[in-house]
C-alpha cells in the first residue's frame, strides 16, 4: 500500500501525470478608418453569438468540386457588441490625441477581458492604407485573440 501511495504521489508531484486541458477562444476586432478628414467610422467589434464554421464549409478535390452553397444570410449574425473609437485623421492630418484616445479605450476592454480570466494569446493587424486623391478609403485592422480555460 505504501508503494502504491509513494508512486501516485510521485506522479501528482512531478507533473507525469497531466490532465488534457481544453480553451475557448474569443476575438475582438478593432477597425480604425484612415480616411481622411474623418470622414470613416473607427470601431471595436465582438461577437456575441457563436457559429459553427462546420456549417459554412466543403471539402473540395478534384473529384468533388462543388462549392459551398450556405446562404450568407445564416452566416451573418444581429448580436454583436460595437464600440465607438476617433479616427486617425481630422481636418487637420493625422489626429495623435484620436489615437491615444482609442488606445485607452481597447486597454480597458482588453483589463477587462483579463479580470475575465482571458488570456491575450496573439494580436494579428494589417493596414490597407489611404494612398493620395484617387484613395478615398483606408483601414487599419488589429484581431486580438484571447483563451482561457473551458472549465
Amino acid at each position: 500500500m505504501k508503494k502504491a501511495l509513494l508512486i501516485a504521489g510521485f506522479f501528482l508531484l512531478t507533473g507525469s501525470y497531466s490532465f488534457a486541458q481544453t480553451f475557448e477562444y474569443k476575438t475582438i476586432t478593432v477597425v480604425e478608418s484612415i480616411v481622411p478628414n474623418g470622414l470613416g467610422r473607427s470601431r471595436m467589434i465582438s461577437s456575441e453569438e457563436e457559429r459553427n464554421y462546420k456549417e459554412f464549409t466543403s471539402q473540395r478535390s478534384e473529384e468533388n468540386d462543388e462549392r459551398n452553397k450556405s446562404d450568407r444570410g445564416d452566416i451573418r449574425l444581429k448580436n454583436f457588441e460595437e464600440t465607438k473609437l476617433l479616427n486617425f485623421f481630422n481636418m487637420g492630418g493625422i489626429r495623435f490625441q484620436n489615437i491615444a484616445a482609442n488606445d485607452a479605450v481597447v486597454t480597458s476592454r482588453l483589463n477587462d477581458l483579463a479580470e475575465q480570466g482571458w488570456e491575450l494569446a496573439f494580436v494579428n493587424s494589417g493596414v490597407e492604407s489611404y494612398s493620395g486623391e484617387d484613395d478615398d478609403g483606408g483601414i487599419y485592422i488589429t484581431r486580438y485573440i484571447f483563451k482561457r480555460s473551458k472549465n
